[in-house]
């Protein structure tokens, strides 16, 4: 038997995105190249705690303009858990999403919300079709929170200038965790990590939190 992607070397393990047995080189090489890998991988999260994330260049770095400390994110903290479950959820709910797809999703929400921070209400949608699938999803469920909050508190206090640096805030996060790869997800894994399976917040202990890149 020979592995069953380059179909020369013995194969060593099971590769559930092929649906067959391969060897570790093609696993190496392949993964999240050509093949789609499940993030509940036991190869692919093992790749994921070790693998060398590509340096980011200070000049890519989006949106230096939108100032986000840690006062901000703490002050926010229920707002950004909201935004990272919305991005995590419309991404499995849309088949083939990948990080470059969320990357393109939170560049057209931000250049949403920059206009309503000026008062002006003009909606940039993504040419990406996968991340155009998802904006609805994302900016419907930020449009529940603030009507929650509205609810519960009986006035909004979440800004359009606080949504807009959370979602600055999600875009250098996974600027800084795309490991470069086509089919990539190394991103939403690490936003599984942070809210667990369920999508929702884990207690601290257990996760690994969003970290100010």
């Amino acid at each position: 038997m020979a592995c069953a992607i380059c179909h020369i070397r013995k194969p060593r393990r099971y590769c559930p995105g092929v649906h067959g047995d391969i060897c570790t080189i093609c696993c190496g090489e392949q993964r999240e190249v050509t093949v789609d890998c499940p993030l509940d991988c036991v190869f692919l999260q093992e790749a994921h705690k070790h693998e060398r994330l590509p340096p980011v260049n200070p000049d890519d770095v989006p949106n230096k303009d939108i100032r986000i400390s840690e006062e901000f994110l703490h002050a926010h903290e229920a707002l950004l858990e909201a935004a990272s479950r919305a991005v995590l959820h419309a991404a499995f709910e849309i088949p083939g999403a990948v990080d470059s797809d969320v990357r393109s999703l939170l560049d057209a929400l931000i250049r949403t919300y920059q206009t309503l921070e000026k008062g002006v209400y003009y909606e940039t949608r993504p040419e990406n079709s996968i991340a155009n699938q998802m904006y609805p999803l994302v900016n419907e469920a930020l449009g529940t929170f603030r009507e929650r909050e509205r609810e519960e508190l009986g006035t909004s206090k979440t800004r359009d200038a606080d949504v807009l640096g959370v979602l600055a805030f999600l875009q250098k996060v996974e600027l800084n965790q795309n490991n470069g790869r086509p089919r990539g997800r190394a991103f939403l894994d690490f936003l599984r990590g942070y809210l667990g399976n369920s999508g929702e917040p884990v207690p601290a202990a257990r996760s690994s939190s969003l970290i100010l890149p």
